[in-house]
């Protein structure tokens, strides 16, 4: 097992992963990443903002919403599976049997204690590298939603909100959501 991590593996490696243990893995900058299941709070927020989204993206006809896990190829040594990700009708030839075979419009992220380095650096790097148009931070241990939007080859910050208030996507116009109906109960 410890030799599948210790390698730097391509998505020809990944997709042919077959190991049987119970974690999910996605590939970052080659390296095979580990990650248990989600916590049920995590898959809360998750749920509510898929619904959430969901139903504006079928509404106003702009493409489609996924949840993890789900494969986003960018390139020969990422494979992330962000725990929410946006396609639009644009792109809609990019969704295949296989996954969504480039970058997507928009993607979310719910940190969890074992990923804030990995959401707030690395995929954030990654995703900017690829110039994804929209990024969610989603933070349950400090009740926070950071969009950034890409723009001029970096990312700034679109919108933030901390405890209450409302937080509204550029990519999906006329999206909002009070941040209390993602994280309450």
């Amino acid at each position: 097992m410890a030799d599948i991590l210790e390698k730097k593996h391509t998505y020809t490696d990944y997709r042919n992963l077959d190991v049987d243990d119970d974690f999910i893995y996605e590939l970052i900058n080659g390296e095979l990443v580990q990650k248990n299941a989600p916590r049920p709070l995590h898959q809360r927020i998750v749920r509510k903002l898929l619904v959430a989204m969901n139903a504006h993206v079928e509404a106003n006809k702009l493409g489609e919403v996924f949840c993890a896990p789900v494969d986003v190829f960018l390139d020969e040594y990422n494979c992330p599976q962000p725990d929410l990700v946006f396609v639009s009708h644009a792109k809609k030839d990019t969704v295949t049997d296989d996954g969504i075979m480039a970058p997507p419009d928009l993607i979310v992220e719910i940190i969890s204690p074992s990923s804030v380095k990995r959401d707030r650096t690395d995929k954030m790097k990654l995703y900017r590298k690829h110039r994804i148009a929209e990024y969610w931070l989603v933070d349950p241990n400090n009740t926070s939603v950071e969009i950034y939007t890409y723009a001029e080859n970096d990312y700034d910050i679109h919108d933030f909100a901390a405890e209450s208030g409302t937080v509204a996507s550029k990519v999906l116009a006329g999206f909002s959501l009070n941040i209390q109906d993602i994280f309450g109960t």
